[in-house]
């Protein structure tokens, strides 16, 4: 299975590079929160989470109990492992926002959720495979150890009008947006709905939770 993931991420290795204008320096430690920046703005339609890049192939169809999510799954299916498994506190809020977001003519989709260990482990060798070494990896997909999606408190969004939507509204639902070079990624963080969303982290690599 390993060896599938590799040679999969390798055949679609061009479809999933972002740009360099996408990418925070290194030396970037936050922004103030609010809609993403225009340079992350314009990348988004073509800057999936890997799970999308993957989310066609039979490695979803085979590890969906682990938390692989097809295309079109909403934060009201439950079906799925990848949305069932989600901290009770944050897909309330989710759905909350599913609902007005949805008189607004927008479907809150999700790319991922909830994830095992195993698949989180199995994302990351993706990563790496494409990205060439394990800290530049890092900067979009965290160790099972660390990531938030392994304790089912994060989640990917899908299309790029949920994920604006998102970014104006969520903070009256305490969804905040976690890292500058992921938009799409969100958790709850409810003091948000009093007071806003906490400053963005560059990327994974800058949050604390994530440090060995």
């Amino acid at each position: 299975m390993i060896g599938l993931i590799i040679v999969m991420v390798a055949a679609i290795g061009t479809l999933v590079s972002r740009p360099a204008s996408s990418a925070a320096p290194s030396s970037w430690e936050g922004d103030s929160p609010g809609a993403p920046p225009v340079a992350v703005q314009s990348a988004m339609p073509w800057a999936p989470s890997f799970n999308e890049t993957l989310g066609a192939t039979t490695l979803v169809r085979s590890q969906r109990a682990d938390g692989a999510l097809p295309d079109g799954v909403t934060v009201f299916d439950d079906a799925y492992a990848g949305i069932a498994n989600l901290d009770p506190d944050l897909l309330h809020a989710l759905r909350d926002a599913g609902r007005e977001a949805a008189d607004d003519g927008i479907e809150l989709s999700v790319n991922s959720g909830w994830r095992s260990p195993t698949y989180q482990s199995q994302l990351l060798r993706a990563a790496i495979s494409e990205y060439g070494s394990e800290e530049e990896a890092t900067r979009w997909v965290a160790t099972a150890e660390t990531s938030p999606h392994v304790s089912g408190k994060a989640v990917d969004i899908g299309a790029v009008e949920a994920v604006t939507w998102l970014a104006e509204h969520g903070a009256d639902y305490g969804l905040c947006r976690i890292y500058r070079n992921e938009p799409w990624h969100y958790e709850l963080r409810p003091q948000a709905i009093d007071g806003g969303c906490p400053r963005t982290y560059a990327d994974p690599t800058r949050d604390p939770r994530m440090q060995p």
